[in-house]
């Protein structure tokens, strides 16, 4: 019997329609929700903050690691955007703070020589997005939602924040960043879904032009 993935599930639910007010901020396929959906693989770890890092290695001049102390000493930039869950969900006006992406290289002149990241995060997940796309305003390392550190649930001590793709790029309980010359994919990128993700086109499943959402999130937990 051939095993049912979850992007076979997606694939076979009903498509919602947007709302016409508001075009242009939610993709199409997403419904807005007041919620925030708690969403991951595997179970919420527990830290000892004495102990943790960010590794940072690859294609860089020098591999570095930094303690949460570290990332709290650099400058902080409040980011204010919409995000867009792959299982249809959409929540505006989300509220984060953390380092952006491009002050944590500049700030700690680290100097990529692979235009393709990995982000390793804990319950052995990882997912790739290509440099660029971690290079504009509103891409962070996140430490805090909503004025208040990040829950555990939600990613704490640190997450990536990249609102213009589909959420699973964003990782949750982030630990490495590894640069690379060339593409790799991740975990969920290896189990159907789209290598790029890029909500506003849709790209939601490997090879599928028009994928249809699910609406497993709600039946989720969420804050």
């Amino acid at each position: 019997m051939n095993k049912v993935t979850k992007a076979d599930r997606i694939k076979r639910m009903q498509v919602p329609q947007v709302d016409s007010q508001l075009a242009g901020r939610v993709p199409a396929g997403q419904v807005v929700t007041e919620r925030f959906p708690i969403l991951h693989e595997g179970e919420v770890p527990e830290y000892d903050m004495s102990k943790w890092t960010l590794r940072v290695f690859g294609e860089v001049a020098e591999e570095r690691e930094f303690s949460y102390e570290d990332l709290l000493a650099l400058p902080q930039t409040e980011v204010v955007c919409d995000i867009h869950c792959v299982t249809r969900w959409t929540k505006l006006d989300t509220v984060w703070e953390g380092v952006r992406f491009r002050d944590f290289l500049s700030s700690l002149n680290i100097e990529p020589q692979g235009k393709y990241v990995m982000l390793h995060a804990d319950n052995n997940y990882e997912t790739n997005v290509p440099l660029e796309d971690l290079m504009g305003d509103q891409i962070l390392l996140a430490i805090k939602y909503d004025g208040k550190p990040l829950t555990k649930k939600h990613g704490w001590p640190l997450r990536l924040l990249v609102p213009h793709l589909y959420f699973w790029k964003s990782a949750k309980w982030v630990q490495g960043i590894e640069f690379m010359k060339e593409d790799r994919e991740g975990f969920w990128e290896r189990n159907g879904f789209h290598n790029t993700a890029d909500a506003f086109e849709e790209q939601r499943f490997s090879g599928e032009p028009l994928p249809i959402p699910e609406d497993e999130w709600v039946h989720k937990d969420y804050d």
